[in-house]
Order: C-alpha cells, then sequence, then structure tokens
C-alpha cells in the first residue's frame, strides 16, 4: 500500500520532469501537469486498466488528455509507467524535431497516446467515440472480451469551446456509463482568470445532459480515488469536478495565468522545487519513487494475462472475427463481392445521383462489413446514409450499427475518430458538403492521424438547387483538397461511387464522398477490369490523341461528355478525362499522367466549384468551367444555365484556346 508520503513523491516527480522538460525547451505549459499531478498519479497508479509492457492490449482502458497542451503529464507519466517508446532521453527532448514527446500529444508517436490533442475540446469530443465503441463493440463479443473505461483529463478551454457540449449532451443521451471527464477546475485561462469570459456553472450543466457529477479537491490523492472508482460503477457518464491549483508550488506563480503557457525561468523553477521539496537533479527521479511508478505500471499485467485466454477459448469463428476486427483486415469475400455488384451496376445502367448510387453500394458493403458504423447529423434521409442492415445504436440497444448523432456535425467527425482509434469498426457520417465548415477542425485530425474515417458529404453543388448560396457548396471541394491526407471523391456516376466506396474503405487515411442530389446518367457502361478510379483520374470518352482534353468531376463528367459531339461537328477531337480524385491523380507516375493527359493544344477543366484546384492541370493557358461567385436559389437545370456549366460553354473554351 501506497503511503502518502510516497505518493506525494509520485506526484512530484511528474511535477519535476514537467517543469524541467519545459525549461530546458524553453516553450510548453508548466500549468496543468504541476496542477494535476496527483490526480495523473492516482489514476494511473491505482485506478486505470493497463499493461505498458502490452501497451496496445485490446482490452486496457484509454487515458484522452484533452488539455493536450499539458503534455508533459503524459509524457512524464509514460515514461515513470516503464513504456518503452517514452525513454529519459525522450523527456529531454521535448518539443524537438524528431521526438516522440511533441508539443502536443501526437497519436502514432508514441504507445500510450491514444489520440491527437491540442485543439481544445477534439479530445473530450474523442471520448465520445471511444465510448460508443466499447459499448457496441462488446455488445457483439461479450464483456468477457471486451469491458474498459475512457478517461479523459479536461481543461476549462475544452469545456468553452462549443464541441464540448456537442459531445456531452450526445454522451449523455446514450448513457455512456463506461466514460469519465476529470475536469481540471483550475479557474485560469491564458488571458488570465475564466471569469473574465464565462461564468458556466459546469456542474448544472452537466447534470443538464445527463450526467452523474462529483466535486472534489484535486490535490487530495484519497479523495481524487474514491470519485474515480464510483465513476466505474456509475450507470451514466460522470464528471470529476477537481479543484486544483495550476502551477501548484510554484511560490509566485501558482494560481496564475503566468504558469500557464510559460517556462517557469530559473528562479522560480528553483522555488517551486524548494516548496515542494524536491531535492535531486533535472531529469533524475530517485529510485524508490522510480521503483514505485514501475511497480504501479504492472498492476494489471496478471488482469492482461487473464485476458489473453478469453480469445483463445473462445469458438473459433467468434475468436477470428475478433481479431479480425482488431486488425482491421476486410473479409476474405470483400473483393469478389464488389465486383459482382460493380457487374450488375454496368449491366443495370441506372440513372440515379450519386447519393442514392452511394447507399446502393452501402447495401451492399454494410452486408459484407459489420464493422462498419454509419450516421447521419440528422440528415438521413436527404444523405441516404442508411440500409437495413443499420438499425440504431441507442442507450437501450447497443447492439445497433447506425448513429443518430443529432444536429452536431462537429462531434459527429469527432466522435468517427474515436471511434476508428478505438479500433474494430469502419465509422461513415452524413451531412450536406457545406456543412463540412462545422466540421473541419476534426476532419483535419482524421487526416493527420490517419484514420479510416468516410464523410459521406451529399448536396455537393449548386445542383442541389433551391436552397440556395448558404447551402451550395462553392469553394469546400478545393478547401478540402487542401488538406494533407485526405482524399476526396467525386463519383460522376453509380458504378464510380461504387468505386469511390471501395477505395474509401482499403484507404489507411480519411475519405470525403462528395455526392449529388441530382439524378446522373450511367457513363460506365461497358466491363473495364480493375478499379479506374484508384488513378484518380481516366479517359472516360473520346479520342485517345486529342487535340482537346476535358478535365471533369461529379455531375459535370456528364455536361463535359456532352460537349464531344458539339466539337466533332467543328472537326476538333476531344476527350473528357473524370477525375474523381485529383490526390490519387497525383500520385501516379509521370508516365501515366502524360497517358492520360497527351498532348493536347487546349485544356479545360469543369466543375461546379471554383478554380483553385486545378490550376495545376491546366497551367497558364488552360481554361475553367466553375464557379466564380456564391450560387443563387433555383431550380438545378437554371442554374447551371444561369452559370454557364454548359456543353456550349465548353466549346467556347476549347475554342479559345485553338
Amino acid at each position: 500500500m501506497t503511503s502518502s508520503a510516497q505518493a506525494n513523491d509520485m506526484a512530484n516527480a511528474i511535477r519535476s520532469l514537467s517543469m524541467d522538460a519545459v525549461e530546458k525547451a524553453n516553450s510548453g505549459h508548466p500549468g496543468l501537469p504541476m496542477g494535476c499531478a496527483d490526480i495523473a498519479t492516482v489514476l494511473f497508479t491505482k485506478v486505470m486498466k493497463f499493461d505498458p509492457a502490452d501497451p496496445w492490449w485490446p482490452d486496457r482502458d484509454r487515458f484522452i488528455l484533452s488539455a493536450g497542451h499539458g503534455s508533459m503529464l503524459l509524457y512524464a507519466s509514460l515514461y515513470l509507467l516503464g513504456y518503452e517508446d517514452m525513454t529519459i532521453d525522450q523527456i529531454r527532448q521535448f518539443r524537438q524535431l524528431g521526438s516522440k514527446s511533441a508539443g502536443h500529444p501526437e497519436y502514432h508517436f508514441a504507445a500510450g497516446i491514444e489520440t491527437t490533442t491540442g485543439p481544445l475540446g477534439q479530445g473530450i469530443a474523442n471520448s465520445v467515440g471511444f465510448a460508443i465503441a466499447e459499448a457496441k463493440l462488446a455488445a457483439e463479443f461479450g464483456s468477457e472480451l471486451v469491458d474498459h473505461m475512457t478517461w479523459v483529463l479536461a481543461g476549462d478551454g475544452c469545456l468553452m469551446e462549443g464541441i464540448s457540449q456537442e459531445a456531452i449532451s450526445l454522451a449523455g443521451h446514450l448513457k455512456l456509463s463506461k466514460l469519465c471527464v476529470i475536469w481540471d477546475n483550475n479557474n485560469i485561462t491564458i488571458d488570465g482568470a475564466v471569469s473574465n469570459a464565462d461564468s458556466t456553472d459546469q456542474i448544472a450543466r452537466f447534470k443538464a445532459c445527463g450526467w452523474h457529477t462529483v466535486e472534489i479537491d484535486g490535490h487530495d490523492q484519497h479523495a481524487i480515488e474514491k470519485a474515480l472508482v464510483a465513476a466505474r460503477a456509475s450507470d451514466r457518464p460522470t464528471l470529476v469536478a477537481a479543484r486544483t491549483t495550476i502551477g501548484y508550488g510554484a511560490p509566485k506563480k501558482a494560481g496564475s495565468h503566468a504558469v500557464h503557457g510559460s517556462p517557469l525561468g530559473a528562479e522560480e523553477l528553483k522555488g517551486a522545487k524548494e516548496k515542494l521539496g524536491i531535492t535531486y537533479p533535472a531529469f533524475e527521479i530517485p529510485a524508490e519513487t522510480l521503483n514505485a511508478w514501475r511497480a504501479a505500471g504492472t498492476r494489471s499485467a496478471n488482469v492482461r494475462g487473464a485476458w489473453a485466454g478469453r480469445p483463445a477459448a473462445a469458438p473459433a469463428d467468434r475468436r477470428a472475427e475478433f481479431e479480425r476486427r482488431l486488425k482491421g483486415e476486410l473479409p476474405a469475400n470483400w473483393a469478389a463481392t464488389i465486383e459482382a455488384f460493380k457487374s450488375k451496376l454496368v449491366a443495370d445502367k441506372p440513372k440515379v445521383a450519386s447519393r442514392k448510387a452511394s447507399q446502393m453500394a452501402l447495401e451492399v458493403i454494410n452486408k459484407v462489413l459489420p464493422e462498419t458504423i454509419g450516421g447521419s447529423a440528422d440528415l438521413t434521409g436527404s444523405n441516404l446514409t442508411n440500409t437495413p442492415e443499420t438499425l440504431p445504436f441507442t442507450a437501450a440497444d447497443r447492439t445497433g450499427r447506425y448513429m443518430r448523432y443529432g444536429i452536431r456535425e462537429h462531434e459527429m467527425a469527432a466522435a468517427m475518430n474515436g471511434i476508428a482509434l478505438h479500433k474494430g469498426f469502419i465509422p461513415y457520417g452524413g451531412t450536406f458538403l457545406v456543412f463540412t465548415d462545422y466540421a473541419r477542425p476534426a476532419i483535419r485530425l482524421s487526416a493527420i492521424m490517419e484514420q479510416k474515417v468516410i464523410y459521406v458529404m451529399t448536396h455537393d453543388s449548386i445542383g442541389l438547387g433551391e436552397d440556395g448560396p448558404t447551402h451550395q457548396p462553392v469553394e469546400h471541394l478545393s478547401t478540402l483538397r487542401a488538406i494533407p491526407g485526405l482524399l476526396v471523391f467525386r463519383p460522376a456516376d453509380a458504378v464510380e461511387t461504387l468505386e469511390c466506396w471501395q477505395l474509401a474503405i482499403e484507404a489507411d487515411k480519411p475519405s470525403i464522398l462528395a455526392l449529388s442530389r441530382q439524378n446522373l446518367p450511367a457513363l460506365r457502361t461497358e466491363p473495364v477490369a480493375g478499379n479506374p478510379s484508384a488513378k484518380g483520374a481516366y479517359v472516360i470518352a473520346g479520342d485517345k490523341d486529342a487535340d482537346a482534353v476535358i478535365f471533369a468531376t461529379g455531375s459535370e463528367v456528364a455536361i463535359a461528355v456532352a460537349a464531344l459531339p458539339l466539337l466533332a461537328e467543328k472537326g476538333i477531337s476531344a476527350k473528357v478525362v473524370s477525375v474523381p480524385s485529383l490526390e490519387l491523380f497525383a500520385a501516379q507516375s509521370d508516365a501515366y499522367r502524360a497517358q492520360v493527359i497527351g498532348k493536347p493544344k487546349a485544356k479545360v477543366a469543369v466543375e461546379a466549384g471554383i478554380e483553385m484546384s486545378w490550376l495545376r492541370l491546366l497551367g497558364d493557358k488552360g481554361r475553367f468551367v466553375g464557379m466564380h461567385s456564391f450560387g443563387a436559389s433555383a431550380p438545378a437545370e437554371a442554374l447551371y444555365e444561369h452559370f454557364g456549366i454548359t456543353p456550349k460553354a465548353i466549346v467556347e473554351a476549347v475554342m479559345a484556346q485553338l
């Protein structure tokens, strides 16, 4: 049993390493690690279930540092617990190029970092997805294989961010009882006291959203342990409001914004160590204290060992499915299933909106992939993201595969990140393409973390019609394509839509599927080997060695194809290149790109968005047919004519270059 003196020494080890690392880097946030060291000590040494010897153990508890600026709290704890990735040299290299101890916690950098945080509110929003995934996986495979908590440490800034309300209201509604948020209630932000900008009664707020709440002294380790143990037994998500002093121990700066985001400085650092009773040199932890931490790191080794035998004891088919899901492997019949449905689409030649084609694809995908979790931000009937297999996931029924996210686009995206990070599922969710603006920070984090999250974004252009410019995306395709590591797909017909879904499922990164509201003609009407969309662009119609090349995406591919006979009447040979993914086309070899583009005398790009994405392909002389302003409220056909996105305009753009 840990004595109070030893427990205090263990907390001071976190404080010491955090102060030293920030001071050496001359950059960072020492206040949170100093203020939350007691919380971390109790959580990691007495309450959480994990094993540094097997850091990705599927049934471990998850810890999310939503207040990611306090990253040294996590790095110091990982080192002290004995995680192999986080050595004392990594602590010394805090915030340096190539170090695992980056300025904010980054997924992939080191075991024990469950998600990338830093943008405030994202961690608490991710945690809802983690808790959903745990509950759903337990419903499928049983609590003997899946039974773990998600713990979050969040600060005042996290709770001020709007996404936190989306997160806590959804978690409360779903009664995600294995979620516990510890609020570092220190009443300080970078600008000073929280009261400068906010007077929310956070306890009342969480209670109103259906959470269990408890208030404690965040420096009383006994009270911390009691509250965290109780959270495990709650039938609702739990908020532990821990009153702390930011920069605890700093003689002059404790409790002030001066210790939030800057090194203490030599004099204050010396004074803090004296006040805390830290007498050992920088980056050195006394053997007795380090040994106590390392022993705590082994607490769950026997629990993990006992768990390891359970999958082996399960029926072979259940064990194989559980392991396949956690590894992220697709079933053996995946490729054949997709090819069979593609052949059917080629034969049937459906004239449907690509959002409907997406639903048709999902009806096949959701049968063969039980790991998909669908959803929509209250636009199911428009996004068409549901299928017969996707019954709702609710507080009363965890077996469902469909999330009713409500009008919470940002939380939907962040929760899907959490679901993907947890492992065992492929999340997809829908809203209108224009509303990616609400979700962009989480979409960006999907890309940074390279997570397989699929965004089904319908109503992708002025083609949505009468809802007008507030709902018509114009700049969105280009701005989404500007995010590194994000695949943006805009399919032209039902066959391309299926191919893009296949690529999104197989990719090790996030994808956007930009889909039309209006019906699109079948363009891929002949069988073709492989998946042409995987190359990003290919010739879909016209002469191979043409004088004019017309690049187009989505609903504008058919418009481009309609321009071919008009050009032929003028004696101009032309070809249409469908470009379902500019990112994939850019990744192809020079030889392939040259083969597709050829040596045309004229280049035209056609897309019902802005020109920005197309400048590289068009060069200085190419012409763009698309949007140069916001849209308008009118039927789709009238809008295309009004904004000049027509076969005639394409012909004129070609002629102007010849």
